[in-house]
């Protein structure tokens, strides 16, 4: 299942990549696969993510995992300003056509 995220950071996007690279168990654990994540190019301070969740349970884990949020918010995320989207499964991913 794809997720989309977008959202507001305080601390520019390298504080945020920095934070997710270090969280690479994390996202083994849930099943997370960054497809994509990038700043605005006017805006370091605004993103878009999408991931790929192999499962419900996974999305559920990430969305409750405490520690996670609060790594989130310590890298910059202004949590009030996220918004999550679910995408469907019907989706094109690398097609170089």
């Amino acid at each position: 299942m794809y997720v989309k995220i977008q959202q507001k950071l305080s601390k520019g996007f390298n504080s945020w990549k920095t934070m997710m690279l270090a969280n690479g168990e994390k996202l083994k654990k849930y099943g997370m696969t960054v497809v994509f994540a990038g700043a605005d190019k006017e805006d370091d301070n605004a993103m878009t993510v999408i991931i790929n969740f192999e499962s419900p349970e996974g999305l559920k884990g990430f969305g409750g995992d405490q520690e996670l949020t609060q790594a989130r918010i310590d890298a910059g995320v202004i949590m009030d300003q996220s918004k999550m989207t679910m995408m469907t499964d019907e989706s094109v991913v690398n097609h170089k056509g």
